[in-house]
Formats: C-alpha cells, sequence, structure tokens
C-alpha cells in the first residue's frame, strides 16, 4: 500500500467531523463523544488554547477510528503530549475486555509501536555539579562508552544463548551477566520482566538484538546527566531521596531493531489478514472490522493474538536488560570520573511502549484488559500489589522527558487508586514539528552551539539528529505537565534541566 492509500485510511466518516462531538470537561479534558461506530467516547488531555496551538486533525481522527476496535471499553485516551502516529496516535491508551467475545477483545501491534518497551530509567546520584572534576570530560567519556545511532556498533558481547535468556529474563538476566545490579529490579515496572511462553523470535529480530545490548539508538532516544532545579513536592522528594541541586542519570530507550522487527512481522502478518470493505478494513475469520489497515488486531485469544503478545514481551525484556547494560556502563564511566559511581540508585524504570493485561474498573464493574500504552506511561498508585512497598505513601514514579533545551520532570502517581485513564500518564513533551520539518527549519550546528553557550554539553552521532531533536520541535513540556496534573493524572515532584546530553 502507497502512501495516498494509507492515508486514505485516517478518513473515516466521509463528512462527520469529530470537532463537532466534542465537549469540554470540568476535569481538564476535552471529551469526543461517540458517533459513527465508535463503540466509546474518546477523550483528550487537553484545554482550548492547547487544542488550538498544536492542532492535527490526524491525532485526534486515529483516536476516533481507535475507539471502534473491536472489546474496546471505557474510552480512548491521548495524553496531552499526543501527536499523530502509526494507526494509534503517540500518547494513545486504549483498553479492550480481554474476555469481550469467544476469543476476547482486539490486541493490535499499532497500539503499541515499532519500538516496544521504548521507555526511561532515572538514576539518582548522592552528588551535585560540584562533585564532577570536569563536566567536559565526563561528558566526552559518557559519548565515548554509550553507544548512540542507528547501528548497533559498539553493542556488548553476548551469545545467542544469552539473548534468548534476555528475552525471557529480561534484566533479571542482564544482571546475572554482570550487565546490572540485582538490587535495581525492585524499582523497575513488573522487576523488569514480562511473561513469556516458550517464546521463539524470528531469525531476523535476533540477528538485531545481537548487535544492540548497551546501545542508545537513534531518533529521540538519549543519556541526560541532570541536575533537579526545583522541588514542587517536598514530601514525596525526600521520600525518594531527592534534594535541590542533586544529580539525576536519565535513559531514554528501548527494544532496538529487535523490538522494531517484532511489531514488523506481526503488523504485516496481521495487515494482509483484512481486506478493503468500502472505508474501513474487514477480516472474515474473526468477524472484525478496524477503520484504518494500521490498526490491523487479532482477538485476545486467538493464534495470533498470543503469539503477539508473548513476542511483545519478548521484546520488552530486551529493553529492560537493555536499559540496565546502560546504566551499567554508565555507572563505569562516573567510577572513573568521580572516583565512585556517585551511587548511582535507579530511582524508577518504566515502559511507554507497550500493552499489559490489568484489572480496572470500567462503569464500577472489573474488568480485566489489554491496555494498550503507546507513548504513555503508567502511573499507579501507591496501593497497587505490584509496586515495590517504598512507593505505597507516594505511588509510582513518573518518569516524564521534555527537550533537551527546557528540562524534564519527576512526577508521581496517587497516593491510592487508579486514576480515569487506566493508571496512565503522558511520557514526555510531545512533538510539535515532524522530523522532516525540523530538519529543514533548524540549524543543528547553530543548536549545539547556543546549548552549550547554556551550559548544556551536547553529544550527538550528527547535526541532523540535533535538528529533529531541537526543543522547538516539541510542546512545551512544562505546559503539558500543568494540563497532566489537571486532569488528576499525575502530579509534578520535581523540575529538572539537563547538564550532559548524549544523541542518538
Amino acid at each position: 500500500m502507497n502512501n495516498a492509500q494509507r492515508g486514505q485510511t485516517q478518513h473515516r466518516y466521509m463528512g462527520e467531523d469529530w470537532r463537532e462531538y466534542l465537549q469540554s470537561e470540568k476535569d481538564g479534558t476535552m471529551r469526543i463523544k461517540a458517533h459513527g461506530d465508535m463503540k466509546v467516547d474518546a477523550r483528550i488531555v487537553t484545554d482550548h488554547e492547547h487544542l488550538a496551538k498544536y492542532a492535527d486533525d490526524r491525532g485526534p481522527e486515529q483516536l476516533v477510528n481507535a475507539a471502534s476496535l473491536p472489546g474496546i471499553v471505557g474510552e480512548a485516551w491521548a495524553m496531552a503530549d499526543w501527536h499523530f502516529g502509526y494507526g494509534l496516535p503517540i500518547g494513545g491508551v486504549i483498553a479492550t475486555d480481554t474476555e469481550a467475545g469467544e476469543q476476547g477483545g482486539a490486541i493490535s501491534p499499532g497500539g503499541v509501536g515499532f519500538d516496544i518497551n521504548c521507555g526511561v530509567r532515572v538514576l539518582a546520584l548522592d552528588a551535585t555539579i560540584d562533585d564532577i572534576p570536569n563536566i567536559k570530560k565526563l561528558a566526552g567519556r559518557i559519548a565515548g562508552r554509550i553507544p548512540a545511532g542507528a547501528s548497533g556498533k559498539g553493542g556488548l558481547d553476548i551469545s545467542m544463548s544469552d539473548l534468548q535468556n534476555i528475552i525471557s529474563g529480561g534484566a533479571e538476566y542482564a544482571a546475572e551477566l554482570g550487565f546490572g545490579n540485582s538490587d535495581d529490579l525492585k524499582n523497575l515496572e513488573s522487576s523488569g520482566r514480562l511473561e513469556t511462553n516458550d517464546v521463539e523470535l524470528s531469525s531476523r529480530a535476533k540477528e538485531r538484538g545481537m548487535r544492540a545490548l548497551g546501545t542508545l539508538g537513534s531518533g529521540n532516544h538519549f543519556l541526560e546527566i541532570q541536575c533537579v532545579e526545583s522541588v514542587e513536592d517536598n514530601d514525596t522528594a525526600k521520600h525518594w531521596g531527592l534534594y535541590e541541586g542533586q544529580l539525576l542519570a536519565m535513559i531514554h530507550s528501548g527494544s532496538r531493531g529487535l523490538g522494531h522487527q517484532v511489531c514488523s512481522e506481526h503488523s504485516r502478518k496481521l495487515e494482509q489478514m483484512y481486506k478493503r470493505d468500502g472505508s474501513k478494513w474487514y477480516n472474515e475469520n474473526w468477524d472484525y472490522t478496524v477503520a484504518d489497515r494500521q490498526l490491523a488486531c487479532a482477538p485476545f485469544h486467538s493464534k495470533e493474538g498470543q503469539q503477539y503478545l508473548d513476542d511483545m514481551n519478548g521484546a520488552a525484556n530486551f529493553a529492560f536488560a537493555n536499559r540496565s547494560a546502560l546504566a551499567h556502563r554508565l555507572r563505569e564511566v562516573l567510577t572513573l570520573e568521580m572516583g565512585s559511581n556517585g551511587e548511582a540508585r535507579t530511582l524508577y524504570d518504566v515502559a511507554h511502549n507497550i500493552a499489559k493485561v490489568e484489572t480496572h474498573l470500567i462503569h464500577g464493574q472489573k474488568c480485566q484488559c489489554a491496555v494498550h500504552r503507546k507513548g504513555a506511561t503508567r502511573a499507579f498508585g501507591g496501593d497497587q500489589l505490584e509496586l515495590n512497598s517504598s512507593f505505597q505513601k507516594t505511588g509510582q514514579p513518573v518518569l516524564i522527558p521534555g527537550d533537551m533545551g527546557t528540562g524534564s520532570w519527576l512526577m508521581a502517581g496517587p497516593i491510592s487508586g487508579q486514576n480515569q485513564a487506566f493508571g496512565s500518564s503522558c511520557h514526555g513533551a510531545g512533538r510539535s514539528l515532524s522530523r522532516t520539518k525540523a530538519k529543514k527549519t533548524i540549524d543543528g550546528k547553530a543548536l549545539k552551539l547556543e546549548l552549550e553557550n547554556a551550559g548544556i554539553r551536547v553529544h550527538a552521532s550528527t547535526p541532523n539528529v540535533l535538528s529533529e531533536e531541537a526543543p522547538q520541535a516539541y510542546k512545551d513540556v512544562d505546559e503539558v505537565i500543568q494540563l497532566t496534573a489537571k486532569a488528576g493524572l499525575a502530579r509534578p515532584v520535581a523540575r529538572i534541566i539537563p547538564k550532559v546530553v548524549v544523541k542518538g
């Protein structure tokens, strides 16, 4: 299918404009009332001003499309950092009933994305900027030790047997290999491991994974040394051992080429099972209709659905292990430069491209759901059994990278219970310019000079990377945080600013 054909699949309602069904809510969101084939309402974390500033019909249209998926429950959500994606907008959150119909509601690779378990780890150092002898030298050493870019050059040397064990064992097995600390596991989402059932990825997926462990990747992936600029929630910050002026390390990376291959294979297979039916797409085996072929899906309990879930979990495990390996490499550099690793302890590690089976209250009834978070971060309450007991009094840490010239945020989920978006929050600032437009309009070399004049040491594989990831290419992260807090999805804990940036 060419690009023109793909574009046609985005416009489902032929004259029905989602804006006609848009209404403001009192909780800091806007609702698109169910219409056409929508089975549930859609909700966007926004206000009129924010919507007007970043209006792009394609993202809300994708959300409307997703609201018609088989077995969908609750509401289809777009976080404050939403923007156009593949099938489901980035920042999208949807849940399907795993027990709907004969084989369960839908599970969709397009609802997760290509970089499975792209996520964030934050390490807290017992140090300030004054404890670093030479920030320029540290930045250079990190860039030299942490491979970045599209290739897997510089990845850790592992065997095929090791790779298979990582796919099954995640961060736990990485620690066994010496690429991470077992003490970290309690502060990783799902302890850094999702259950798999004799997962056997394709040879191509494993080939791409063999070269990639311990590498950042390209695009918006990064490693930053950051400084706590301000504390907004003193009690929570104190409980997490954070203070103003403290150094943090933020690692943003995912499952690299291995995860991309998994998504590509399953998306291609499922899309081929759908045939055009007027303006929609139909699968006669399951009697499934989707508005956009990019949302091609399988029933949760079908062979295809379970195979995708298993492979996705395996790719997610690789991503957890990858961030462990990156943290390990960073600790080695910190030891060389500071005489110790700054006691770099893992505050938390979260996934933001994932589908997970969770239990939620839907209209007062318990529902076992397949919650798809695509560019969205889990924001669980402190009473959730999965969380480390140290977060019972604060709620789960929610890690929100912003942009390399402005800053990032630490937020927290509710003290107890779940928020209205299936326990989800935003995952970043969200793009306001496409990569193509950013490259055409922003001078990467000039930006690097501007950032370094502001005291931010920047290392990037190419000037184009800086152009694509420039602060001007992103929404205002502070505004995204305000909207997220207003909607009651998470609360701000601390604002953090970059000091060293290593980009892919």
